[in-house]
């Protein structure tokens, strides 16, 4: 059983950079999982931020694509979200997701607030 926890998240004003992390607690490699980045904002649905499959394929969603970067490190057994040239409407609390088989294990979130 994972126990997913991201950091990274802060204050940052427009158009700057942050980088999300996710691992797990027990260091338990995420090789083998599909993880993915999804984020919700207040009074909004969750929604899909980026993806990484377990063969190294990756997706993103349109809002994402061009500034953003999921990766992983197989080393640190962690998974990145880099995030630049951010925006006020990238505010939310984002989330780590990690699905292997039919087990699905979230993280309790890292906030992300972008104001001057």
């Amino acid at each position: 059983q994972l126990h997913l926890v991201e950091s990274g998240g802060g204050l940052v004003q427009p158009g700057g950079s942050l980088r999300l992390s996710c691992a797990d607690s027990k260091a338990t490699s995420l090789s083998f999982y599909t993880v993915k980045w999804y984020r919700q904002s207040p009074g909004e649905q969750r929604e899909l931020v980026a993806g990484s499959g377990s063969g190294g394929s990756t997706d993103y969603a349109h809002f994402a694509r061009d500034r953003f970067t999921i990766s992983r490190d197989p080393a640190k057994k962690t998974v990145y979200l880099q995030m630049d040239n951010l925006k006020p409407e990238d505010t939310a609390t984002y989330y780590c997701n990690a699905v292997l088989g039919g087990f699905t294990y979230w993280g309790q979130g890292t906030l992300v607030t972008v104001s001057s």
